[in-house]
């Protein structure tokens, strides 16, 4: 390995003849390229931060600024002289510096001072525009004087060739809304959900919470907002993520699929090397900031925090909490095979390997006949298991010798690769078993509950006929952030890097690398059971996993744009008729919103379930309604959808709000009847929109094949499902649909059937 021949480039030897000195050249060149490696990305960090700092402006805007100043002292300019002459006697020493050079160095004080203040002004002035949210609530083709003013001022000030984190001090902090709105939305959120009487209690809970405790809880609110850059995330992240001690193998982590319409190669080996590529190509670019902030509208940036964490980074267990570790540097990937982990070092002496490098090194772990070690090969089931069992674990026997660093290598790594020993696949023409797609999810999802780090930021699993996707941790970055990583890496696989006719990866490979280090553990008896109990309870688990995919190709985003509505809000609404055919009832309804457009923002929720939906599904299910009534009662459905689809965006949600007054209560020790209530609702129906198209890589009107079939997650509630879908092109959608098979009021294959259902027959309203 580079690390042993390092050790020994320099030695030296004391004989009767002397000094014997011997100098391994290659060795030193190592040290010589390390050195090399690490200084330029220091160099890279200060102009990146140069430029961040100094945006909307720019470092050499600091000298254009000079010359003005100095230009005005030359011409005699009276302001400039007086000023300079006023910086040179209150910020110089007295007699320090003699004519002229006092004079050009309070020049230069007082150009900086100016120079900073433009900055300063500049960038309040962006943040106060990127505040403007009017624009979101006008309709379509029909923009206001005022928003067109708007949109001109923010081109102004939004400056030239902006860094991934650029926009990171102009965008406005989250909005804390006042009680009495919160209150209002919430009441107006749960009016198609409970009877008169069960209304009229919530409503005396609502007003006796602003009447009695709720001020108190959102004075102290109010505090947090003021200090903090974000109200929520930090609160969100530690206690909905990092202190639940359930497994967050199918509770928490989620899955992305490969684009299953193509498949670029059959070689197992040369698609984790692509792959491999791709993803580390995306890490480049954030550790340069040269990544292109997401942009909504090619105007308003969204906030790029999250980006920071996606590589590097692991979930550490803890007896009470779990902690995210990141780490500046990696160098390595861990990957597991047939259960042995291995350290594959993806940069040597200061070069990053080749496509055609990387997969004769991953070809060497398929090649390896060394079977695992004794107890290795269920290890993983430790992050798939409970928290408090896996902490306890660690801290006994993996907090020195052999074990640590072993663990040290997984936890370090810039992420997992998995290169999983079952063939999944997709059958187009449908001939074939049907399941085919369920069960490619499902292993995705959580696999056989011990072939996946599931604390590892994400895990890249490759199967042994090409295909491949990712199995995200959640509580470092949310789906969107993850959805772009993938597709980028996607994109690089299969538009850039591209294979050869027999599935070979392309370019050069040199030969003589050293070969991936097969990490090394050892482990008791009583650590071995310990890992087979976290089995047991992962096992109970993925066999309580009911998911089926549904690849709906009846239409798409073009026949419901033919329907004048947004395609979120069609989808939405079809699965309230769905579920309530499908339960009987209506039920509370999650979608996650994102809230990017806010420094540190992550996501609301938009709560579906409304009266004006309940009203729909209601006519939908008549008999006596006509056909105009339930296009009418749709479009106001729609209307109220994208409505509150908009306030979430915008900070004016319902949910992240009542959740931070109910952690303040618990920091207080207040009892509130009102927040234990409404936080205790369960979320029977939970859902999520997959984005997509998030880089320019990829033009899927021309290849609709390059398109990822998604992701999904497992339900929120024992009794109810959890769904994600994505808009695949003008005439496919994917949904993602999982429950749980203990609950026998839940089917998913059944309300997969609901949903194509609804689906049609929303769309038969508007045939002609």
């Amino acid at each position: 390995m580079a690390e042993a021949h390092v050790a020994v480039g320099f030695q030296f030897s004391v004989t009767d003849e002397g000094i014997d000195v011997n100098v391994n050249l290659e060795a030193l060149k190592a040290v010589f390229n390390s050195g090399k490696r690490s200084w330029i990305k220091k160099l890279w960090r200060i102009k990146n931060h140069l430029h961040t700092t100094t945006y909307p402006a720019s470092p050499l805007s600091w000298l254009a600024v000079l010359t003005l100043v100095t230009g005005c002292l030359l011409g005699g300019m009276g302001l400039a002289v007086s000023l300079v002459q006023k910086t040179e006697d209150n910020l110089l020493p007295s007699g320090y510096f003699e004519p002229p050079t006092s004079t050009y160095v309070s020049t230069i004080i007082f150009s900086t001072l100016l120079w900073l203040a433009i900055i300063y002004i500049m960038r309040y002035t962006l943040k106060i525009l990127l505040s403007y949210r009017r624009f979101m609530y006008e309709p379509r083709g029909k923009m206001s004087l005022l928003t067109k003013l708007w949109m001109l001022l923010t081109k102004v000030f939004c400056g030239r060739k902006p860094l991934l984190y650029s926009y990171q001090n102009s965008l406005p902090n989250l909005p804390l809304p006042s009680l009495d709105d919160t209150m209002t939305r919430y009441l107006r959120s749960v009016e198609g959900l409970l009877d008169e009487e069960g209304y009229k209690r919530m409503d005396g809970l609502v007003k006796d919470f602003k009447a009695n405790l709720g001020p108190k809880l959102q004075r102290y609110l109010w505090l947090k907002w003021l200090w903090s850059s974000n109200y929520v995330s930090d609160w969100w992240e530690e206690y909905v993520y990092l202190r639940g001690r359930s497994p967050i193998m199918v509770n928490s982590n989620y899955y992305g699929m490969d684009a299953i319409a193509m498949k670029p190669t059959f070689k197992q080996a040369s698609r984790a090397a692509n792959m491999t590529m791709g993803l580390l190509t995306f890490r480049r670019a954030i550790d340069r900031e040269t990544l292109q902030p997401i942009m909504l509208q090619n105007l308003i940036p969204l906030c790029s925090w999250q980006y920071e964490r996606l590589f590097n980074t692991t979930r550490i267990p803890g007896l009470e909490t779990d902690k995210l570790v990141h780490f500046t540097q990696a160098r390595h990937v861990a990957v597991f095979h047939e259960g042995r982990f291995y350290k594959l070092f993806f940069q040597i002496n200061g070069r990053m390997l080749t496509p055609g490098e990387l997969e004769k090194q991953f070809q060497y772990i398929l090649d390896d006949p060394t079977p695992p070690g004794e107890g290795e090969k269920h290890l993983g089931a430790l992050t798939a298991g409970d928290r408090i069992p896996w902490a306890l674990a660690r801290q006994r026997f993996f907090s020195s010798g052999i074990n640590k660093v072993s663990l040290h290598a997984i936890e370090t790594a810039a992420f997992v690769v998995v290169l999983d020993d079952e063939a999944h696949e997709y059958d187009q023409e449908g001939e074939r078993d049907q399941t085919l797609l369920d069960m490619f999810g499902r292993s995705l999802l959580h696999g056989k509950g011990y072939d996946r780090w599931f604390d590892k930021s994400f895990n890249l699993i490759v199967y042994k006929n090409g295909r491949m996707g990712v199995n995200g941790e959640h509580s470092l970055a949310d789906a969107p952030v993850m959805a772009h990583l993938f597709e980028f890496a996607l994109a690089e696989d299969i538009t850039t890097l591209g294979y050869t006719e027999d599935g070979h990866c392309r370019g050069p490979a040199q030969m003589g690398f050293p070969p991936p280090t097969k990490l090394k553990w050892e482990i008791p008896g009583e650590l071995q059971k310990i890992i087979e109990e976290s089995l047991t309870t992962a096992n109970g688990i993925l066999e309580d996993v009911d998911l089926h995919l549904l690849v709906h190709n009846d239409f798409g985003k073009g026949q419901i744009k033919k329907c004048k509505v947004s395609p979120d809000a069609y989808i939405q609404i079809a699965m309230q008729l769905a579920y309530f055919r499908d339960a009987g009832k209506f039920n509370l309804t999650y979608e996650a919103s994102m809230t990017r457009l806010y420094r540190e923002g992550r996501t609301e929720t938009v709560r579906p379930n409304s009266k004006e939906s309940c009203d729909f599904v209601y006519l939908m299910e008549s008999e006596d309604a006509t056909k105009e009534e339930k296009i009418a009662g749709f479009q106001k459905a729609v209307d109220r959808h994208v409505n509150s689809y908009r306030d979430c965006m915008c900070g004016k949600g319902v949910d992240r709000h009542l959740f931070c007054l109910y952690v303040v209560s618990k920091y207080l020790e207040e009892e509130s009847p009102f927040l234990k209530e409404v936080l205790s609702e369960p979320w029977r129906l939970s859902t999520s929109q997959t984005a997509h198209q998030q880089t320019n890589k990829l033009d899927i009107r021309k290849h609709p094949e390059h398109i990822s079939a998604g992701g999904g997650f497992g339900p929120v509630a024992d009794d109810g499902y959890g769904v994600s879908y994505i808009i695949a092109g003008e005439d496919m959608i994917f949904f993602h649909v999982s429950s749980k098979r203990s609950s026998p009021k839940t089917d998913s294959l059944r309300f997969s059937e609901n949903i194509r259902k609804a689906m049609t027959d929303i769309r038969q309203l508007f045939d002609e």
